[in-house]
C-alpha cells in the first residue's frame, strides 16, 4: 500500500479488510472495467483494476476523491491499494 492510503487508516481502520475481501471476492466495486477484470481472472493475462469508496457512506465515482483503488499487474507479480491522485 502506499503512503497515501496509510495516511487514512487512523480514520477507516477496517478499509484494507474491507475493499481486500471484496476484491478478493470478485467484488469490483465502482470500477469501470468489471467485465475486463472477470476477464482477467479467467485468462490471467491482464491486469485486474478495482475502485472503493474509502467512507462506504459517502459516494466515489471510482476515481478522485472517497476512492481507493487496487491494482493487480498482469503477471501477478503485485497488487498495488493507491489513491487516485497517486497513480
Amino acid at each position: 500500500m502506499t503512503a497515501g492510503v496509510e495516511l487514512f487508516l487512523e480514520r477507516h481502520p477496517d478499509l484494507v479488510d474491507r475493499c481486500l475481501g471484496a476484491y478478493l471476492r470478485g467484488d469490483w466495486g465502482v470500477s469501470s472495467e468489471p467485465e475486463q477484470n472477470d476477464e482477467a481472472v479467467r485468462s490471467g493475462d491482464s491486469r485486474i483494476f478495482a475502485a472503493y469508496p474509502i467512507d462506504p457512506a459517502r459516494p466515489s465515482a471510482g476515481y478522485g476523491a472517497n476512492t481507493l483503488w487496487l491494482i493487480t499487474e498482469a503477471d501477478r507479480s503485485v497488487t498495488t491499494l493507491l489513491l487516485p491522485e497517486e497513480y
